[in-house]
């Protein structure tokens, strides 16, 4: 088990012309203390994204992943679906990416993601764990208020 120390940063879909809007902060939640993300998701305007992501080194370059099997996740919500997505130094565009929806239940629930079930968006490139470079927890897709909060992030074997 790797425990990955993220250095979040909020980014919404403002930066392509949405009119989301969101925030992140350090909460404590149920005993828990944990990044959150909350906003209001907004389709309008070709929008509909907010989203909390971090570089996983800290020049931006590829982190090799190799040797483990997927992302663990603590979380913890508001019951509504949101997706973690990874990219790779492969990717040239910011809408490719690797996706795997999850829901954040009332609860801090911890999930096991494997790099296996992360599905291609938008790219013709297989995932490669040697060049995994960024990872995000989206609000995305459809209106809502969106409040997902992280507490850890690792890798696992």
């Amino acid at each position: 088990m790797q425990d990955l120390n993220p250095e979040w940063e909020y980014v919404a879909d403002t930066v392509m012309g949405g009119v989301s809007t969101g925030r992140i902060s350090q909460a404590t939640s149920r005993g828990r203390s944990g990044t959150r993300l909350t906003g209001e998701v907004s389709t309008d305007n070709n929008g509909g994204f907010i989203q909390m992501a971090f570089d996983l080194s800290p020049d931006g370059l590829a982190f090799d992943a190799t040797e483990w099997a997927g992302v663990e996740i603590e979380v913890r919500g508001n019951g509504h679906k949101y997706e973690l997505r990874l990219r790779t130094t492969d990717m040239d565009e910011p809408w490719q990416s690797f996706r795997h929806p999850f829901t954040a239940a009332p609860k801090w629930t911890t999930l096991r993601l494997p790099f296996t079930a992360f599905e291609a968006h938008r790219t013709e490139v297989a995932f490669n764990a040697a060049h995994l470079r960024r990872m995000g927890v989206l609000a995305i897709g459809r209106e809502f208020q969106a409040d997902v909060s992280v507490a850890a992030v690792r890798l696992y074997a």
